[in-house]
């Protein structure tokens, strides 16, 4: 229990060291599964791009104080222009695309970094 309780206190000081600085854009990577194309865009804070019926709309990007290429999370969200709805609003990851990913039958879209 100890140990636990240990580990507890260890990340959660570490969490607490590490600030973020917010970055002007975000490097993106979005995949037509359909067709193949992959294409890496740059979208600056409080703007969108469009890729076939996507529209992603990146709000927020920051990374590690004095580390822009160690790891990125963006706060985006992803709109379905052929159906008229928001089928993504939530952070990703850039270590960890897998984790809060975003869930469509053709497309995918990740963040590669951010950019100053």
């Amino acid at each position: 229990m100890r140990w636990i309780i240990a580990v507890f206190l260890l990340v959660a000081s570490m969490a607490h060291g590490q600030r973020a600085t917010e970055a002007a854009a975000a490097s993106l990577r979005i995949l037509d599964r359909t067709t193949g194309q992959l294409e890496d865009v740059l979208v600056p804070r409080g703007q969108a791009v469009k890729m076939g019926h996507l529209t992603v709309t990146m709000h927020q990007c920051r990374y590690p104080r004095r580390a822009i290429n160690s790891d990125a999370y963006a706060y985006l969200t992803v709109n379905d222009d052929q159906i008229g709805e928001q089928i993504f609003s939530g952070w990703m990851v850039a270590s960890s695309p897998g984790l809060n990913a975003l869930e469509h039958a053709r497309y995918d879209v990740w963040v590669l970094r951010c950019r100053t």
